[in-house]
């Protein structure tokens, strides 16, 4: 269903002035019922708020699959979850931070809901139980056609293997009989029961079908079976779904919403607009959209900005070492076989998009092509063909989704593209075109299918096989883009400030790849290209890896993790461990050896055999000792990054935990729960700038200072102005700072921090200064003063960051 939209600028991009106790930062909490409960999250408030924290945000908060640590597989949207606190709970909550001046900001999940188990999803249950006559029937997206591979019927992945189905029982000892499969149950239909559980299943709405079929008649939350996409486009949906969000809005629990994957609904404009509707023009709207490289958000959308990812990029790049890109891609040359560098990962993203949509994304691509087939009026045309011709053209799309308004004419030239390559299929692409042209169910599924492919693709493998520089490959980022200048950093930011004010910032999240502290510890390598290339070298001859890539990609991640004192890693309790669940993800990851769909037992048996000689050998003593002698440049890095996020224009969110030096790797390692007590203390314990060390306190001292003048001075932030500012001198290019101050007004608070620092170490920085806007200049972080110019030795006496205030 579309939706007329409105044409009066100020009506359609969204920049009322949010309400009072404007959102000025977040602090990020994954609530799980093992170890973050409303509750729990309600006893940390007072912390929260003497660490300047303007809002908690929230992870997803409905019912959801029982034990869930994330939240995002929904079962019950019309019901907050009972594991975390119900409704009382979150009452409670929004009580607390209300009465310390603060306010809530909820995580929303509109795409999908989880079905891993149907007997906890009451909707599921129903369609399973009545087929196309349940009333729950078009909340989803389901393929009941007669030529969906499951004769008409909902197929269900789920079958392990070939013996499964022998394995159908029917479970009579609750009230009513069920099927049986292991510990999955199933609803019989009424007048279906009676006989052997085989013939039973025959006559049920469903079918089950096994998980490697390529056989699924519901559209999925990009390839993962247990989460079932819903149709937010009926408006009786929309309805049922943001029920609870009405009432939280309606009884002022909550000051903003966190839109989860908005690309994989059928109208995000339309969708988002209705939202915008529902929680009012004042309330914070964000959205998890994951831009391209260069790609602008769309300005027509009535949302505040994204989650953050677009920053993390500029954030990072910025501190990245140019100079190390030639000898880094010449070791990823010679251990992983390729470059790893602009050339490698066009080539392979195509050749991965065109994997993925043959194999894990096929039934999205048949129900694609089915519908392309009959918007286009080509019922007789040759599938196959038509089938090539899409996942062609959607192969080559540089984009997440492309029916986004700044987005117009990407498609057609993209088509031009893949004709003139490959002018065998200008009779298929027509059949595309026509389709794309009505505007209808092809249209739709298309962009649906390019952000599924793309995510799978892109994210979920290619990062997975690249090995040049592995902090570069992280959500959002463009790793064939070795690093950010200045001056791009500066324009970022700027347009940032202009556009989207009260956007998101952020450099940890719970999708990120690695940790903010780990990734800005493998980006110093950047800095050191020469000796890092040679130590690996080294190592692999000291400790020959089953696989070059494999290996080149773990040996910076364990770099990125090992203590920075130097110890063995297998003096750190769990760390081994860690290690290796990681390990085992990302080779299934890459899909080059091994995968989840099919595991090679030996293959991985062997990383993980070297993983262990690589911990207890010489090559682990060798990482330490590397570890630890660059420990201060990664810190250095990973307080810059922080300080330069804290400052920049948008709203910043601080992951749980990254208040202190943290290690994490992926999900679900980045969920681990978060010792709140030792930084409870730490906060309390800090009286003198700290230096960096191994404890964090260095590092929270400068997110507390830059936290309390966000809140001291909101007006110079949040929709204040941002000015570049730039050092004079012979180490002018290792320096990055801006101004913020009022709109329209001069800077009040500068942001000053070190980049490059390996190549400060031999001589300091001479002579090089900061010419400062009139005024005194105070330093919040050492209380040190300054007026004119700051010598940049003098500013940087304590710490590797400053941030002064006039």
């Amino acid at each position: 269903m579309t939706e007329t939209y409105v044409t009066d600028p100020q009506t359609l991009l969204h920049r009322a002035p949010l309400r009072a106790g404007t959102v000025r930062s977040t602090y990020r909490l994954q609530l799980r019922p093992d170890a973050l409960t409303f509750n729990d999250a309600r006893a940390i408030a007072e912390y929260l708020q003497q660490l300047g924290i303007s809002h908690l945000y929230l992870s997803p908060i409905l019912t959801a699959t029982h034990g869930s640590t994330h939240g995002y597989d929904v079962t019950d949207p019309t019901t907050v979850s009972a594991a975390l606190g119900g409704p009382a709970g979150l009452k409670a909550l929004s009580d607390e931070v209300r009465s310390r001046g603060m306010g809530l900001i909820v995580d929303l999940v509109p795409n999908h809901v989880g079905v891993a188990d149907p007997r906890q999803n009451p909707w599921w249950w129903d369609v399973l139980r009545n087929g196309r006559q349940s009333p729950y029937a078009k909340y989803f997206d389901i393929d009941w056609s007669s030529g969906n591979g499951a004769g008409g019927r909902l197929a269900l992945p789920v079958l392990q293997n070939e013996n499964d189905p022998a394995a159908l029982t029917v479970d009579r000892s609750g009230p009513e009989p069920m099927l049986a499969l292991h510990d999955l149950r199933f609803p019989i239909a009424s007048g279906t029961d009676g006989d052997n559980a085989l013939r039973i299943h025959d006559r049920q709405h469903y079918r089950l079908v096994s998980w490697k079929a390529g056989v699924c008649t519901y559209r999925r939350f990009f390839a993962v079976n247990s989460l079932a996409a819903i149709r937010q486009e009926d408006p009786e949906v929309f309805e049922a779904t943001h029920s609870e969000l009405a009432a939280w809005c309606e009884h002022d629990l909550i000051d903003g919403v966190r839109v989860d994957h908005p690309d994989g609904l059928s109208y995000p404009s339309a969708y988002l607009t209705r939202l915008r509707r529902l929680i009012g023009p004042q309330r914070l709207l964000l959205v998890e959209k994951i831009l391209a490289n260069r790609e602008p958000l769309d300005a027509t959308l009535p949302v505040d900005g994204t989650t953050g990812y677009d920053a993390l990029a500029d954030i990072g790049g910025v501190l990245i070492d140019p100079a190390g890109e030639t000898t880094l891609t010449e070791l990823s040359q010679h251990v992983a076989g390729h470059g790893s560098d602009r050339l490698w990962f066009g080539e392979t993203e195509h050749r991965i998009k065109r994997a993925v949509a043959e194999t894990i994304l096929a039934p999205e691509i048949r129900r694609l092509v089915a519908a392309i087939k009959r918007d286009g009026n080509a019922g007789s045309f040759d599938t196959l063909a038509v089938t090539n011709a899409t996942i062609e053209v959607l192969a080559f799309m540089p984009v997440y989704r492309v029916d986004y308004a700044p987005l117009a004419g990407m498609t057609a030239a993209v088509v031009a593209e893949v004709e003139k390559r490959n002018a065998e299929l200008t009779a298929p692409l027509s059949v595309l075109v026509t389709a794309l042209s009505v505007g209808g169910e092809a249209a739709t599924r298309f962009s649906q299918v390019c952000g599924a492919i793309t995510a799978k693709s892109v994210e979920d493998t290619m990062f997975y096989q690249g090995a040049r520089l592995v902090s570069l490959q992280e959500v959002g980022g463009n790793p064939a883009r070795f690093g950010h200048s200045v001056n791009d950093f500066h324009l970022s930011n700027s347009e940032r400030a202009q556009r989207w004010p009260a956007t998101m910032t952020t450099i940890s999240t719970h999708d990120t790849k690695r940790g903010e502290d780990v990734r800005a510890r493998i980006g110093v390598l950047s800095q050191v290209a020469d000796v890092w290339s040679q130590r690996v070298r080294g190592w692999l001859e000291t400790t020959p890896a089953p696989d070059g890539a494999t290996a080149l990609f773990l040996l910076q991640n364990m770099f990125g993790v090992w203590p920075a004192d130097g110890r063995p890693a297998s003096s750190v309790p769990g760390l081994r461990d860690r290690l290796h669940m990681f390990a085992e993800k990302s080779i299934r990851e890459a899909g080059t050896k091994t995968s989840w769909e099919e595991p090679d037992g030996e293959f991985e048996s062997a990383v993980h055999g070297w993983l262990d000689a690589v911990i207890d050998g010489p090559v682990g003593t060798g990482i330490g000792d590397l570890a630890h002698e660059l420990a201060p440049h990664a810190w250095s890095d990973a307080v810059a990054q922080k300080l330069l996020q804290l400052g920049a224009p948008g709203i910043p969110d601080i992951y749980q935990g990254t208040e202190l030096w943290e290690d994490s790797l992926v999900d679900p390692d980045n969920r681990r729960p978060v010792n709140f007590a030792a930084r409870v203390g730490m906060l309390q314990s800090l009286t003198d700038t700290p230096t960096l060390d191994t404890t964090g306190a260095a590092k929270m001292w400068v997110v507390a200072y830059a936290l309390w003048l966000r809140r001291e001075r909101p007006e110079c932030f949040v929709g204040g102005m941002y000015r570049p500012l730039y050092a004079v001198g012979e180490h002018a290019h290792r320096f990055v700072a801006y101004g913020r101050g009022p709109a329209g007004e001069a800077p009040e608070v500068i942001v000053a921090a070190t980049r490059h620092s390996v190549g400060l170490a031999a001589t300091g920085w001479l002579e090089t200064t900061l010419p400062l806007p009139q005024g005194n200049w105070t330093d919040r972080l050492t209380g040190n003063t300054f007026a004119g110019s700051a010598r940049l030795d003098k500013l940087f006496t304590r710490l590797p960051v400053a941030l002064l205030v006039r």
